[in-house]
């Protein structure tokens, strides 16, 4: 485009010299003013550029993650891994190198959207789906619960808590899901209700434990209002909270969270509750406390 322009290459070197252009890849380029801050966001601007140089080329796995916002289940996020695109085998070709990865795989039209920019991204089911493969359960759920969550919200306008638990909602987007990949083993057990990585990854943890199967973010009327656990067992009145990073940026975030674990210990309901880094690090200790509440 720059040669187009009538821009030559020493024009090139020497706004490259300048700081005023950025290289992002051998062929590609980007004013410096238009480089972001945040390196998400310059994950996404990298898979441009690789998908720009590789036309055949659809942004996908981490840096598809990055595009619809997908958590990742461990310490490292998304975007700290190497850009990906996938070539549809009839016309591309894989490599794997430090900067980008390319992977071959069928890849239908149907599970390929345009990103905001305009450039080819797998769609949200099958970015999930690609994650997933080789994740433990646990872990699995992490993804594919937001994907769901996302998904969910595409089916409805403004969606409200009760949304979230609507049986028919819920089945549509494992629906969703399984066109892509029916055979995923954590399938049946993906919920869009659970709000946050650590309560997918404890729900993992307990669904591996055997333990019974709680009910998530479901409405406990009380006389000071409704409240929403992250974990329910109705039939031993215990309820379950995961605490994680969302709730520690509110200053007053503890002093709720004590005040609600009162009106529900004054209801004779039983509380346990876990922090998200212990779930992630110690989940063998995460499960044993919620057993032993159980009386398990």
């Amino acid at each position: 485009m720059l040669h187009a322009a009538g821009v030559s290459d020493e024009m090139i070197h020497t706004q490259l010299a300048a700081g005023r252009l950025l290289r992002l890849r051998h062929g590609v380029y980007v004013g410096a003013s238009a480089w972001p801050s945040a390196p998400s966001e310059q994950h996404v601007l990298l898979a441009r550029a690789e998908q720009v140089a590789n036309p055949g080329g659809v942004i996908s796995h981490q840096s598809a993650a990055v595009e619809w916002g997908l958590p990742a289940p461990g310490f490292t996020p998304w975007h700290e891994q190497p850009v990906c695109l996938t070539f549809p085998t009839a016309r591309g070709h894989g490599s794997q190198h430090k900067i980008a990865r390319h992977r071959l795989a069928s890849l239908p039209e149907t599970q390929i959207v345009r990103d905001p920019a305009g450039y080819p991204v797998t769609s949200l089911a099958r970015t999930a789906s690609d994650l997933v493969a080789g994740f433990a359960l646990p872990e699995a759920l992490v993804v594919l619960d937001a994907a769901a969550r996302s998904l969910l919200e595409t089916f409805v306008s403004n969606a409200r808590r009760r949304d979230y638990l609507n049986p028919r909602l819920v089945d549509a987007v494992r629906d969703t899901i399984a066109t892509v990949n029916p055979s995923l083993p954590a399938l049946t057990l993906v919920h869009p209700a659970r709000e946050s990585a650590a309560e997918s990854l404890s729900a993992g943890h307990f669904h591996l434990a055997g333990l019974p199967t709680p009910l998530f973010q479901v409405p406990i009327e009380t006389p000071f209002g409704t409240f929403f656990p992250d974990f329910f067992w109705p039939e031993h009145r215990l309820i379950g909270e995961c605490d994680g990073a969302v709730k520690g940026e509110d200053p007053g975030a503890y002093v709720k969270e004590k005040r609600r674990e009162q009106v529900f210990l004054d209801l004779d309901f039983g509380v346990v509750r876990w922090l998200g880094g212990e779930i992630m690090t110690k989940p063998a200790r995460v499960v044993g406390r919620v057993a032993r509440a159980l009386g398990l």
